[in-house]
């Protein structure tokens, strides 16, 4: 390795990480800066420390590995290390550095960190390959959206969002207790919310089910979903036809 890794451990399991501590010791070009035991801690510690390198866990209390991504401010480098395996071709396909299924030997941890070294050498762009990983779907629906709101973490379970409204490369999270930022398309929403409970009403909004009261006409051909706090929300040609597809009338 040319450059010195500062390297972060994110790892649920207490003898985990001290086996990976363990790999790591005396390596004179990796520098274990810190671990941590859960996604929340992850990213305080990423965007404080910004590591080169995380060796991450994907399945974690709290927040998943995959969650973990979607929050960081500083994009670094990622090696996931998880018990898992049905997780490794997409994580493959969204760029992560190496994907190493437990129990997996030193030697092998250290190829993995080789590839790391080889990136950096050449000034790899893993900004944009952590802004595609981030994106990953396990293949289910989603019923949670994991925010952050300035210094806090909030997890917001799918039947709790009213209506989501885009801005951009952003979007608007609108649950009964507030609104919310996230760093997400229209069209990753509409890809992963269940088509049964979520629907594209309109270019710039997507509408829980459970949470329309009525669908008003206001024009020839020009309609409005009213919520059931009374929210007003445009529909467009295409979403009025996504509308009686789902409600079937």
């Amino acid at each position: 390795m040319s450059e010195k890794i500062n390297l972060l451990i994110i790892e649920d399991e207490e003898l985990a990480r001290e086996l990976l501590k363990s790999y790591l010791k005396g390596h004179p070009d990796i520098d274990v800066i810190g671990e941590c035991e859960n996604g929340f801690e992850g990213v305080q510690m990423i965007n404080s420390l910004k590591p080169d390198l995380v060796l991450l866990d994907i399945q974690m209390p709290k927040i998943t590995g995959f969650e973990m991504l979607q929050l960081l401010d500083h994009k670094p480098e990622i090696i996931f290390t998880t018990a898992y395996d049905q997780f490794a071709l997409k994580a493959f396909e969204y760029n992560a550095a190496d994907y190493l299924l437990k129990p997996f030997s030193r030697e092998r941890l250290l190829s993995a960190i080789e590839k790391v070294a080889h990136r950096m050498t050449n000034k790899e762009n893993s900004t944009e390959k952590l802004e595609r990983l981030s994106e990953f779907s396990t293949g289910d629906f989603l019923d949670r959206v994991v925010v952050k709101d300035r210094h806090k973490i909030a997890i917001i379970m799918a039947e709790q969002i009213r209506y989501i409204e885009s801005l951009d490369d952003y979007v608007f999270i609108y649950t009964e207790t507030g609104r919310h930022m996230k760093q997400k398309t229209m069209k990753y929403f509409e890809t992963n919310l269940s088509p049964k409970d979520f629907i594209r009403i309109h270019r710039s909004y997507i509408v829980n089910v459970g949470h329309i009261a009525e669908i008003q006409q206001y024009e020839k051909d020009s309609y409005v979903v009213l919520l059931r706090d009374r929210t007003k929300l445009k529909v467009s040609k295409s979403g009025y036809k996504n509308l009686k597809e789902v409600l079937s009338f």
